[in-house]
């Protein structure tokens, strides 16, 4: 029997997995895979969770109060509360150089989608260009991980940026904030299309009603904080199912170092290390699959290059989205009471739409309810004290837009390594520069933005937009990009290496555009198409 490894149980790795087992074809899957702690109380709303937990105060801000943002107005508004900690535990040992880029990795069992917020955004045909195939062959995958995880949706005025497709759930209920919202713009929508401002519901990952098990949203105002009843879809679900196949052999606690080939191409074996002692063990194989995020995938194949060959290699193409966080007030809400038990993502998007259809900007809309205010309350021209004080009258109308931008493969961002010491865990070396028209490109997207909120009755205090430094969205892609011919360092339309000829790559490794939006959703709907062709 063919043996197929892959590497990482991340959003596209277990959904390639998951494919081919529904084939009959045995998987085994090496994981560091660090596992999510058992949620607390889990029937609790939050206001719940803070009068039933003994320490309220180390669940929300962590025994060493590391989940306290401190005033910096440089800092983000958002942090990774203590419960979500253990997705970015490394193995002893990993470290990265970096310039011009802050780059997060996970070790967690199911990757950096255990935090993610849900954001399942199919890429229309402009968006896939630049890529071998276009939404005709793409769309029936998008209906399969739909069907398997569970998508909320509409048919709005965001339907050209975000195609409709086959096995879309009702949207969630909105609060009241978000309400006034929608109002508003389909009061000025006429108005507001001519400007190429459009508005309406995004596409969550989240459960409207029960479904295989699962249970739906029950509105507990605890998203932030981990969805206590798997309502919020993350890929460690995925990959339960996939260890009830006798087909499935899950390997975690052990980290991919590199893979040994044959001088003609032909991988043969993986070498890990065991988390619980270091030591080295070797994984034969017929067929590697490779689905460690566009770092971590990297970081395997530079090494294992290296090895084999002793030069050390480049990598070219690095994208990110770059994203602004725009605080605004909507004035129709100021004084009114906020509830908490309510979905607490972004449940609404707005689009500003470009002469080219693909540098679009996509903006997630977040009405503020239970995250916390004092990252926005820090960044008013008052004393702390009247900060606050203003802060909390006005909390229910707050907001936040999430503003992305799109991003191309340029060859001055690279990835390669740094020298290592001995035979120990190669350390990768990251540089990142902007585009030179980045900055007018920026300043454009918030001018209209500012414009298109004020329309809907909100305003976006001076001097509070926040621009998130390159690596903070997480939505890493083009460093092996999948291409009809190319050369060593380019992958087939089907993500084959064309280095390696039993070597895939499932992450966002081979993609070779980023538009302005979560590549997480088309990344799983490609591991698919993939799998089916494997």
């Amino acid at each position: 029997m063919e043996r197929v490894v892959v590497v990482g149980s991340g959003a596209s790795g277990v959904h390639f997995a998951q494919t081919l087992l529904k084939r009959g074809r045995p998987v085994t899957m090496l994981d560091v895979g660090r596992p999510r702690p058992a949620p607390v109380e889990p029937e609790a709303t939050l206001d719940g969770l803070k009068e039933k937990l003994p320490d309220p105060a180390s669940y929300f801000l962590g025994d060493a109060l590391e989940g306290v943002l401190l005033p910096d107005r440089g800092s983000e508004y958002y942090g990774i509360p203590p419960s979500k900690g253990y997705v970015f535990d490394p193995p002893p040992g990993f470290a990265h150089e970096s310039s011009g880029f802050e780059p997060l990795s996970s070790f967690a069992r199911g990757g950096l989608a255990e935090v993610w917020t849900g954001g399942s955004y199919p890429f229309n045909d402009d968006d896939l260009r630049a890529f071998p195939f276009g939404w005709t062959e793409l769309e029936p995958h998008y209906v399969e991980v739909a069907r398997r995880i569970g998508i909320t949706g509409a048919n709005d005025d965001l339907t050209g940026f975000l195609p409709v497709h086959g096995d879309l759930l009702p949207p969630l209920e909105l609060d009241e904030h978000s309400r006034l919202l929608v109002d508003a713009y389909r009061r000025k929508r006429d108005r507001l299309n001519r400007r190429g401002f459009r508005f309406g519901r995004t596409r969550v990952a989240t459960l409207p009603v029960d479904r295989d098990g699962r249970k739906a949203c029950s509105y507990l105002g605890r998203c932030l904080w981990g969805c206590p009843n798997d309502a919020l879809w993350t890929p460690s679900m995925t990959l339960d199912a996939c260890r009830k196949d006798p087909n499935f052999t899950y390997v975690p606690d052990v980290e991919v170092l590199w893979f040994t080939a044959t001088t003609g191409g032909t991988i043969e074996s993986v070498v890990v290390r065991r988390m619980d002692d270091g030591r080295r063990e070797t994984f034969p194989l017929d067929r590697l699959v490779l689905a460690a995020g566009t770092l971590g995938s990297a970081r395997i194949l530079l090494d294992s290059v290296r090895r084999q060959s002793g030069t050390v290699p480049t990598l070219e193409g690095l994208m990110d989205n770059r994203q602004v966080l725009v605080p605004f007030v909507n004035l129709r809400m100021i004084g009114r009471p906020f509830r908490s038990e309510s979905y607490q993502y972004h449940q609404l998007g707005l689009v500003l739409e470009t002469a080219d259809p693909a540098e679009a900007m996509f903006g997630l809309v977040t009405t503020l309810k239970t995250a916390l205010v004092h990252p926005i309350a820090q960044a008013l021209p008052f004393d702390l004290g009247t900060s606050l004080a203003i802060t909390r009258a006005m909390h229910a109308a707050l907001g936040i837009v999430n503003l992305n931008f799109h991003d191309v493969r340029r060859p001055e961002n690279q990835v390669t390594l740094a020298p290592s010491q001995g035979d120990g865990p190669s350390r990768l070396k990251i540089r990142y520069t902007p585009s030179p028209d980045e900055p007018g490109r920026l300043r454009t997207g918030l001018s209209r933005l500012r414009r298109a909120l004020a329309s809907l009755g909100c305003i976006v205090p001076p001097g509070m937009a926040h621009v998130r430094p390159m690596g903070a969205s997480v939505h890493y892609a083009g460093t092996l990009p999948m291409a009809r011919g190319g050369n060593a360092w380019t992958t087939t339309p089907e993500c084959r290496s064309r280095m390696f000829e039993n070597l895939w790559l499932v992450d966002g490794s081979t993609f070779p555009a980023l538009p302005a939006k979560n590549l997480t959703f088309t990344m799983m709907a490609n591991a698919v198409r993939v799998a089916e062709r494997f």
